[in-house]
């Protein structure tokens, strides 16, 4: 059990039936009244977001997300196929469970399948990827105001802003959290 005044961000937690993770919290102290622990928390499953104030004395069980690592094999119309890298069982996840920074993953890519009770609800891609630029316009010299960019596209299909230096076929390396380039691999 774990008390609402000992909440950290990312701690998941059973509210009511549903899984819970803490985005965000503040312990306030009124000068006049009760203390209250002050939330931002996420629904890991559907993925709703919400504000809520707890007592620091109401207590929760915490909940254990399992994650493991998979291969990520391929993609069939909305299915990607996933592959335990301990057991070799082949796992089929819906689209829909993926979230935004997977559009940076290709294939052979080895990524953490999130599940609460056997049910999977994510997949959190590595922080960092390296992927080929396939298509960008030409930078030419001149063209050098500060912070200048210009989009390309990957070898996974991702549209990003490069800096005009960058060229198709180069190698760059990608954070999947922000969908921002970060240096040439």
């Amino acid at each position: 059990m774990i008390s609402a005044g000992d909440f950290k961000n990312g701690l998941t937690f059973d509210m009511d039936g549903d899984v819970m993770q803490i985005v965000e919290f503040q312990h306030v102290k009124p000068g006049k009244g009760a203390a209250f622990v002050r939330t931002t928390i996420r629904n890991v499953i559907t993925g709703a977001v919400t504000e809520k104030t707890f007592n620091p004395t109401e207590k929760f069980q915490e909940a254990y997300i399992e994650r493991r690592e998979m291969e990520y094999l391929y993609s069939d119309d909305n299915l990607y196929y996933f592959m335990d890298t301990e057991t070799y069982e082949q796992q089929a996840i819906d689209s829909q469970h993926l979230g935004d920074g997977f559009r940076f993953v290709k294939e052979n890519t080895v990524v953490k399948v999130l599940s609460y009770k056997g049910v999977v609800f994510g997949v959190e891609p590595p922080n960092f990827v390296e992927l080929k630029v396939t298509k960008t316009d030409p930078g030419f010299k001149g063209n050098t105001a500060t912070n200048a960019t210009k989009p390309a596209t990957l070898e996974t299909g991702a549209e990003i802003k490069v800096p005009l230096f960058i060229d198709e076929g180069e190698m760059i390396r990608v954070d999947t959290r922000t969908g921002e380039y970060m240096q040439r691999a």
